[in-house]
C-alpha cells in the first residue's frame, strides 16, 4: 500500500518491519509477552507460557527502534528494512530471565499452545546494518529499566486507589 501511494503521489516512502519492542511507558496490559511476564512476576502470579515455550522471539529496546526509524527515514533505502534484535531467546528462557530479574517466586505454568503462534521470529537486519544501525541496549539492561517502570506504575496505581474517596466516605 505504501509503494502504491508513493507511485501515485510521486513521493518517497520508507518501510520498516518492526520486531518485538519493549521499554518504559509500554502499556502494562497490552497482552504482549514482555508486559505479561513482567506484570505476572511483579504480582507474584503464575507466569503463563504457551506450549512448551520452545518458540523463539527477539526483543529490542524502544530507544534502539527509535534510532533505527530515524536512520531509515534519513536514508535512501526504498525497500523494507527489518528493525529488531537478532538475538533469539526461547519464550521459556525469557520467562525465566524476567522471573530472576524481578526476584519473584512465581511458578512458570504451561498452558495450551496457541494455534497461530509462530515458532520462530528472528529478524535479518543486514539492510539495517548497511545503513549503520544495530541494537545497542543489552536486553537485560532494557528489561531492568522496564521492570522498574512497571514497579513504579503498580505502586502509583495502588497508592491512587487508596486515595480515592467514594460519595459515601466521610472526611474526618
Amino acid at each position: 500500500m505504501s509503494y502504491a501511494y508513493a507511485k501515485q503521489e510521486h513521493v518517497q516512502v520508507r518501510v520498516a518491519r518492526i520486531f518485538n519492542t519493549f521499554g518504559p511507558r509500554m502499556h502494562m496490559s497490552d497482552g504482549r509477552v514482555v508486559s505479561n511476564f513482567i506484570l505476572q512476576s511483579l504480582q507474584d502470579q503464575p507466569i503463563t507460557v504457551f506450549g512448551a515455550g520452545k518458540q523463539t522471539r527477539s526483543f529490542q529496546y524502544v530507544s534502539d527502534l527509535v534510532n533505527g526509524l530515524v536512520m531509515l527515514m534519513n536514508s535512501n533505502i526504498s525497500t523494507p528494512v527489518n528493525l529488531g534484535n537478532p538475538e533469539e531467546h526461547s519464550i521459556l528462557e525469557f520467562a525465566t530471565i524476567i522471573k530472576n530479574l524481578v526476584g519473584c517466586k512465581s511458578d512458570i505454568v504451561h498452558v495450551k499452545e496457541q494455534e497461530d503462534d509462530p515458532q520462530r521470529r528472528k529478524p535479518d537486519i543486514t539492510k539495517a546494518m548497511g545503513m549503520g544501525w544495530q541494537p545497542k541496549v543489552p536486553m537485560i539492561e532494557g528489561l531492568n529499566r522496564t521492570i522498574e517502570y512497571f514497579r513504579q506504575e503498580l505502586f502509583q496505581s495502588s497508592h491512587n486507589q487508596k486515595m480515592i474517596l467514594r460519595p459515601d466516605d466521610k472526611l474526618v
